[in-house]
């Protein structure tokens, strides 16, 4: 008897009418006692939620990531494969690669997969280069429409001639009102967080992130990522972690995040000791992936050569799922995986090294590992890496060549 009574009164709930008995009468007909000042109309209730739907959701202005390992945008090897692998070993924030605005705009399909998202990726964001106002803004609202994404990042930090000479990357720096209209204009039509990557400066002495920071922060940027080098430095010398100490300062309480050099987990506790609020990691991951492990268990992983063949061997099963399985999605991942086994050599096993940890700037010698696949992956011609991707994708086609994009001047 009590069972049906039970089900008679959550199949038919009482409607109210003008006020509602809130007292004990209520109790007696099964209603939940609810004060009167809360009470409504069936019409009303319906009317409410309806017309909270109808709004637009708020916009979020911040980005929550303190403290944690944000992988740098990566042209060319920060792919989306690449990104599931340092996923996998920690890293916690990732952005897809540097997308121009103008190609996206143009609806040019290869710019478009750059902003492809990984259901691994619970932290993401794409970054978009771009010199005028007006294209940029259009671009962060089509993005709005039509990507999912935590954050948007403005790229201020790209040295290439290429892109500078038009008035990107590093050029905004010193084109303070384009600079600003960029800003401003994309933060109106985003409904998610605007950050921004700068470098010190464009020339080596001129340092003018300090002055840039409170700026940005004005203008409603949610986040700054400041890499420790100038322009016209490139990779000649050390990121200057003095000055990003400094620049921690200029930018509060906007978070500053630090990136440059980090290959090591005490490389990244002296960075956190600079007050930043996180660390990108950029070249450090391209030579070690598992360097996100290390930082988050604070130690040094001798990996093994085999375990160090199997990463690359799940890098191309995640290519030949991202690219396709066919001839041309097989050459695709095989251009990929060269590309960062250009980088890939210039990491010494914990191993063999006399004094912990490596530092990035050193030259690896010479040397014979503990094992034929370790000596071979310490290989720095490209027909060794070609016969390292021959091991997972089999024979590369006739008249086959490689050329890699990248020749940072690391050890000039």
């Amino acid at each position: 008897m009590a069972e049906g009574t039970a089900e008679g009164t959550a199949e038919a709930p009482l409607e109210n009418g003008g006020g509602g008995d809130s007292g004990a009468g209520a109790l007696e007909r099964g209603v939940a006692p609810i004060k009167p000042q809360y009470l409504t109309t069936k019409e009303q209730f319906h009317q409410f939620l309806e017309a909270k739907g109808q709004e637009k959701p708020c916009r979020e202005t911040e980005l929550d990531i303190r403290g944690k390992l944000y992988l740098a945008p990566l042209t060319t090897c920060g792919n989306l494969p690449f990104r599931r692998i340092c996923k996998r070993f920690g890293a916690d924030v990732t952005c897809g690669e540097m997308a121009v605005c103008t190609n996206l705009l143009q609806g040019q399909m290869s710019e478009w997969a750059l902003l492809k998202r990984h259901q691994c990726e619970d932290i993401f964001g794409v970054q978009l280069e771009g010199a005028f106002p007006d294209t940029m803004t259009k671009c962060a609202e089509l993005l709005s429409r039509t990507v999912e994404v935590d954050f948007v990042d403005i790229n201020v930090g790209c040295p290439i001639d290429l892109v500078y000479k038009k008035g990107g990357g590093c050029a905004l720096m010193n084109r303070s009102t384009k600079f600003q209209q960029i800003v401003r204009g994309m933060n109106q039509v985003l409904d998610v967080p605007l950050t921004v990557k700068i470098r010190t400066g464009v020339q080596e002495r001129v340092n003018l992130a300090h002055r840039l920071l409170p700026e940005l922060r004005d203008w409603g940027v949610a986040l700054v990522t400041l890499h420790g080098r100038s322009r016209e430095q490139r990779y000649t010398k050390l990121a200057d972690w003095q000055y990003i100490e400094e620049c921690v300062e200029a930018a509060s309480p906007m978070p500053l995040f630090g990136n440059g050099d980090i290959l090591s987990f005490e490389d990244a506790n002296r960075a956190m000791q600079t007050g930043v609020a996180g660390i990108m990691i950029a070249r450090g991951a391209l030579l070690k992936p598992w360097l996100f492990t290390e930082i988050k268990e604070q130690r040094h992983w001798d990996i093994s050569s085999s375990e160090r063949l199997d990463i690359l061997r799940d890098f191309t099963n995640y290519g030949l799922e991202h690219w396709g399985s066919d001839t041309q999605g097989v050459e695709k991942t095989r251009r990929f995986l060269l590309e960062w086994l250009s980088f890939l050599c210039r990491y010494v096993p914990v191993g063999l090294l006399e004094r912990l940890p490596q530092r990035i700037n050193e030259r690896p010698p010479y040397y014979l590992g503990r094992d034929y696949l370790e000596t071979l992956m310490a290989s720095q011609k490209a027909a060794d890496w070609i016969r390292i991707s021959e091991m997972l994708l089999g024979p590369v086609p006739p008249n086959f060549v490689f050329l890699p994009k990248h020749k940072a001047n690391a050890y000039k």
